[in-house]
């Protein structure tokens, strides 16, 4: 209870609107009566566990979902993301970390629906840009010779901008199914599109590394 307190609190105070859930079965009947923009979810629940929630609700909806937890092992972390979760905040966090992360999903929130607004056939960010319908990629003005499977890669992280996709994900996305050997390809592939979309691959702009978990495509300003 002292760290639901504290993040109504939180909350109140930077002026978001928000219902709390006692238990998972409330959380499944208010997600559903009032379509929120966001969840906050803890994974300790009294009376079922925070990754079927998050299946239950990921049945209907694609509503984004942050998973806060004690639970710090991969293997959580990896469970509640393959499960559908958008993002994962280990206990304890501090309040500005929480805010970041819901500034982070507002703002991908805002892109999609913009996103929407102009169509899906192509895609803007920072200075890439992939057009869907040709199956092509740019940097700068300047089209990437992409080999088939970096393209697919890309366009599966960039129509998830912002989201974190575990290694089991995007293996089975791509490849369709998830080998023991299907994540070494994985990273593989990623190292070669990263050479090809990245000025500094020690800093990379575009695509973040979750060590143990997976990737993320990061929006980017001009």
């Amino acid at each position: 209870m002292p760290v639901c307190n504290l993040i109504t609190t939180t909350l109140k105070t930077h002026e978001y609107r928000y219902i709390v859930a006692t238990n998972g079965g409330a959380a499944i009947m208010e997600a559903a009566s009032h379509n929120p923009d966001i969840v906050l979810l803890d994974l300790g629940l009294p009376d079922m566990d925070g990754v079927e929630v998050i299946q239950k609700i990921r049945s209907w909806s694609n509503l984004p979902i942050i998973v806060l937890s004690a639970r710090s092992e991969d293997s959580d972390k990896i469970n509640a993301l393959d499960a559908g979760a958008d993002d994962y905040l280990t206990k304890p966090f501090s309040v500005e970390e929480l805010l970041a992360r819901l500034r982070v999903i507002t703002r991908r929130l805002i892109f999609l629906q913009g996103e929407k607004k102009m169509g899906d056939a192509v895609l803007e960010n920072g200075d890439l840009k992939i057009d869907y319908q040709a199956g092509c990629a740019y940097l700068k003005g300047e089209e990437l010779h992409l080999m088939p499977m970096e393209y697919k890669l890309l366009a599966l992280l960039s129509k998830n901008l912002g989201k974190v996709l575990t290694h089991t994900y995007i293996t089975r996305e791509v490849w369709g199914h998830s080998l023991g050997n299907d994540v070494a390809s994985l990273r593989v592939y990623m190292a070669t599109l990263r050479k090809k979309i990245e000025k500094d691959g020690d800093s990379p702009q575009y695509i973040q590394t979750h060590i143990g978990v997976g990737y993320r495509m990061i929006r980017v300003e001009k």
